[in-house]
């Protein structure tokens, strides 16, 4: 699964409509392989941007829960957290300085 995506039901606040949509367009392009896509493809890549979120807009109001809604700032902090761990290894270790490698 893309990293970019992030889940977004049960949160407080609610999800919003620019968020779906970003959801959506990092899901295309994964999809595609297109960061951008060229001219000709543009008119099929932004179709398949909307109906996406339309998709999941329709979906996530859709779902119910019993469990309490997510704090966002508080999950947003573990997500910083996991990647100070994650990216944390692939940091040159400052006291290097012998210049081999």
């Amino acid at each position: 699964m893309c990293r970019n995506i992030k889940m977004l039901f049960n949160f407080q606040p609610p999800v919003t409509p620019d968020e779906v949509r970003a959801a959506a367009l990092q899901f295309v392009r994964k999809v595609s392989g297109f960061n951008k896509p060229s001219q000709v493809n543009e008119p099929a890549f932004n179709a398949a941007v909307e109906r996406i979120s339309a998709s999941s807009l329709e979906l996530l109001c859709s779902l119910k829960t019993n469990a309490p809604p997510r704090d966002r700032a508080v999950e947003a902090t573990k997500a910083r957290e996991r990647a100070a761990v994650r990216y944390s290894a692939f940091r040159p270790m400052a006291d290097d300085k012998s210049g081999s490698g």
